[in-house]
């Protein structure tokens, strides 16, 4: 049987299996970012602490752009933009609007089977970097041995404007010395100074990376929409419904930790235009993202 909690004080949710073999906790406050999971009784991601989510942004929607902007400037339609300098250390702005905002819930159901929790949020006021509004809205599906996270956008705005989307999941392994990501990819991106994008190289088809003595913080072009994640105790199966798939990779500070944040764009995406994408007015744009699990003990 799954139960969800509210707790109305820290404005968090829990989502819970009386057998133990599923374990969510959303925070609303915090963009409805996705702190802790558990599926088929394991632990995948888990709170980074000590570590802070304002410097991790753990699980974040990135939106409506992923990575960074440099020095925060942009010119779209004949126009020129400043975003908020959020990274001072680097004069770049991070990981977009939505990860601090606060999302209301707008439908809980759960079965026998499975959990869904549908939450958004409404953005009517136009910074100086974004002056448009807009909606989305986090759909997410639970089961014993799966999550489904579908996010749904809205142009609630009189001028279309510009966008990439992506998450940011850390994952956690038993052993992440002894683990894999799986993934087919001929093209990296070159990053220079501050972690802005330069270029693109063709590299030899890469489908295996062990992580192994390595600190990444790396980013791939795609050739398909599926990346696999290879633990001792686990294999989780990562997937996107986004026809053009970027795969950022980050190992942080924090032992037996990675993050694997699946975007659509790349680092200064609103200047370099990859995977730069145009939301009309009225339009929607969706994406999913899956992850399932099979255990190996």
């Amino acid at each position: 049987m799954y139960n969800i909690i509210h707790n109305q004080d820290l404005n968090i949710l829990e989502i819970k299996d009386s057998n133990q073999l599923l374990y969510g906790k959303i925070y609303l406050n915090d963009g409805a970012s996705l702190q802790k999971l558990t599926l088929n009784g394991t632990v995948i991601i888990q709170d980074l602490s000590p570590l802070n989510y304002k410097d991790t942004y753990a699980s974040s929607i990135l939106f409506p752009f992923a990575n960074r902007i440099k020095d925060g400037s942009y010119s779209f339609n004949g126009k020129n933009y400043q975003f908020e300098i959020n990274q001072k250390e680097e004069n770049n702005a991070l990981h977009g609007l939505v990860y601090n905002k606060i999302f209301s819930v707008i439908n809980k159901e759960t079965n026998k089977d499975w959990v869904t929790i549908t939450l958004e949020y409404i953005e009517k006021n136009k910074s100086i970097g974004f002056p448009f509004t807009y909606s989305i809205q986090l759909k997410y599906i639970f089961t014993k041995d799966n999550l489904s996270l579908v996010v749904s956008v809205k142009n609630t705005d009189s001028e279309a404007f510009p966008y990439t989307i992506g998450w940011h999941p850390y994952f956690l392994s038993d052993n992440l010395q002894k683990s894999k990501l799986n993934f087919v990819s001929n093209q990296k991106l070159i990053i220079g100074e501050r972690n802005i994008t330069t270029g693109i190289e063709e590299i030899k088809v890469q489908e295996n990376l062990e992580i192994k003595d390595k600190q990444l913080d790396d980013c791939w072009l795609l050739n398909s929409n599926k990346i696999q994640f290879n633990t001792p105790k686990y294999q989780l199966f990562i997937d996107s419904s986004a026809k053009n798939n970027v795969l950022q990779v980050y190992t942080p500070p924090k032992l037996n930790t990675i993050a694997i944040e699946p975007t659509t764009g790349v680092s200064d995406s609103f200047n370099n235009k990859i995977g730069l994408e145009i939301l009309n007015p009225d339009e929607f744009y969706t994406i999913k993202w899956g992850l399932k699990i099979i255990n190996k003990q």
